[in-house]
């Protein structure tokens, strides 16, 4: 057995332990395990710095979950859009591959909680259905192994299923969803990264919330995995009381970029039933934007997005930097709140807008006005445009 898999086996599950470990009333702490048991590993309990810390949070199971009922258990219709086991096919090029239903941790903000925990929701006796579908759509040129966490799974039964999808010609990229570098490094292994790297391209999006959670195992385990030539990518959930915080967030995404991992998503949380006491306003999603656009490398701003209810794919929201846009032109403000004025010049797309009087004379590509591209300068006289008043942003 190797040292990940048993720190899994050690890890807090149990009501006993939740009572003992977490002080958590007996019958609510069975009414939890119930509803969405626990897994805390050892390595990810050992985090936590305090009750009701940022780790705790994402966790510790908490009497609130049995009190936040008010939501679907199914938000972003993935089992609508399931064609066949352990496949949902949302967008037009790509297709998600549940491969296992075990985590190295349960997050109490899981939005497949449905599932995560239960072999027979994401049973190994979907995988055969599975392939014969990818095989099938040729259109689907891109896989995402989900779960669960498919680094769940060992070395020899991942590798099996990364033979088999390498074995279908359409497939151009393979894309491991793992929580793994984050909440167990101690799973990413000499031997894991020398067997994935056979089997190029791969990417990998982890998911790391909280600069808390970046430490030198994780840090470890997210270089050895951008060595094997594996892009790492980052999505993130905004939470209340974790990281809905503008200077967490900045420091989070700038610690990821010390250790290779590329900021991708920052999402809205999901409306999954007994998780809604974790989400924010939208504005406080905004406000993070606002603090990261501009006052730190275009590489640490992650795409923020609302995954839609009801399974209508992720949609990026931004600040209000369009102030004014009309044929001609397009009034903008940067990070500063300063006002700029960019022409929308004419093209087969619109054909109405700003119109150059200096265009290029086809032979000799010398300005319209006289043969040495000396001619008077035309100057674009600007409408009067009222400009909206601007809310002053607070980051």
């Amino acid at each position: 057995m190797e040292l990940w898999q048993q720190m899994v086996r050690d890890s807090v599950h149990t009501v006993d332990q939740l009572v003992e470990k977490f002080g958590i009333d007996k019958k609510v702490a069975e009414d939890l395990d119930e509803f969405f048991q626990a897994r805390i590993n050892p390595y990810y309990f050992n985090l936590i710095r305090y009750p009701g810390d940022p780790i705790w949070r994402q966790c510790v199971p908490d009497k609130t979950e049995l009190e936040d009922f008010d939501a679907a258990e199914d938000p972003l219709m993935e089992d609508a859009m399931s064609p066949v086991p352990n496949i949902t096919h949302r967008y037009p090029d790509r297709a998600l591959f549940l491969v296992t239903s075990q985590c190295g941790l349960y997050c109490r903000f899981c939005t497949r909680k449905r599932k995560v925990g239960d072999y027979e929701k994401i049973s190994m006796r979907g995988l055969e259905s599975a392939f014969n579908y990818l095989e099938q759509h040729t259109e689907i040129r891109d896989v995402i192994l989900s779960g669960g966490d498919p680094l769940m799974l060992t070395d020899a039964m991942l590798e099996k299923i990364l033979q088999r999808l390498r074995e279908i010609p359409h497939i151009e990229i393979i894309r491991l969803g793992s929580r793994m570098p984050c909440v167990l490094p101690h799973r990413i292994t000499p031997k894991l990264v020398n067997m994935l790297k056979k089997y190029h391209p791969i990417y990998c999006n982890t998911h790391f919330n909280h600069p808390w959670e970046i430490t030198p195992e994780s840090s470890k385990a997210c270089q050895m995995m951008a060595d094997a030539g594996i892009p790492m990518g980052n999505q993130t959930v905004i939470m209340k009381g974790v990281n809905d915080d503008p200077a967490v967030m900045k420091e989070l995404v700038q610690k990821l970029l010390k250790i290779r991992v590329r900021p991708y998503y920052m999402y809205m949380a999901d409306e999954t039933k007994g998780a809604n006491h974790f989400r924010t306003s939208i504005e406080t999603g905004l406000s993070i934007v606002e603090a990261l656009r501009g006052h730190t490398s275009g590489l640490a701003v992650p795409h923020f997005v609302i995954d839609a209810p009801g399974g209508g794919g992720k949609i990026p929201l931004l600040p209000n930097y369009v102030l004014h846009k009309d044929e001609e032109r397009i009034i903008l403000r940067n990070f500063q709140h300063k006002i700029y004025t960019y022409k929308n010049y004419a093209d087969a797309n619109n054909p109405n807008g700003f119109k150059s009087k200096n265009k290029l004379n086809g032979k000799n590509g010398k300005n319209a006005s006289n043969g040495n591209g000396k001619g008077k300068k035309e100057e674009l006289k600007p409408k009067k445009i009222k400009l909206p008043v601007m809310e002053e942003v607070n980051n």
